[in-house]
């Protein structure tokens, strides 16, 4: 029960802290991906991201944004598996990278926090609900403010305890701005 609390109280503070006031810029956006983790571990994630205006940053090329999601994780197979739902919240850097037939293509990296409705998954001892999210990835921009994105996550708590095997996850995203 202390758990339910505490995954409402990490979305309303996400929320919060998140929630810019509105204005004309395409700043807001949303994401949905595809997750396959490890064996049979299959998942989808929702998203909001707050993308930092670009001449708000220090840097010339780069791109930030704040992404809080909602993920349901699912192992096994039929009516014998298991459900994970995990809120994360993690700051994103990309940077220009190359080009693919006049199509961008980005660099992307972050480390974030998350928190884990269930700390045994997919046969895993994870030993604490607080987990960062590390993502690395290459992100299409298709124009339209539209995009898609191949990521590589990583959660684990970073050793503060054991064990400590880590889940593993790729991704497939798409992701809208408006």
């Amino acid at each position: 029960m202390k758990l339910t609390h505490s995954l409402k109280a990490l979305a309303l503070s996400t929320a919060l802290l998140l929630a810019p006031s509105i204005d004309a810029a395409q700043n807001h956006g949303y994401a949905i991906d595809y997750i396959q983790g490890e064996g049979d571990v299959k998942g989808l994630k929702l998203a909001y991201q707050y993308h930092l205006p670009n001449e708000k940053l220090p840097f010339e090329h780069a791109r930030v944004y704040f992404e809080s999601s909602f993920n349901v994780w699912q192992y096994g197979k039929d009516n014998r598996h298991q459900t994970n739902i995990v809120l994360a919240i993690s700051p994103v850097i990309q940077y220009p990278a190359f080009n693919v037939k006049n199509i961008p293509v980005h660099v992307e990296f972050g480390i974030g926090v998350s928190l884990l409705d269930d700390t045994h998954f997919a046969g895993k001892n994870v030993s604490t609900h607080y987990q960062f999210e590390d993502r690395l990835g290459l992100v299409a921009d298709l124009g339209n403010n539209t995009s898609l994105a191949l990521r590589y996550l990583h959660y684990s708590n970073a050793g503060f305890k054991s064990p400590n095997p880590g889940l593993d996850f790729i991704s497939l995203s798409y992701a809208k701005r408006f």
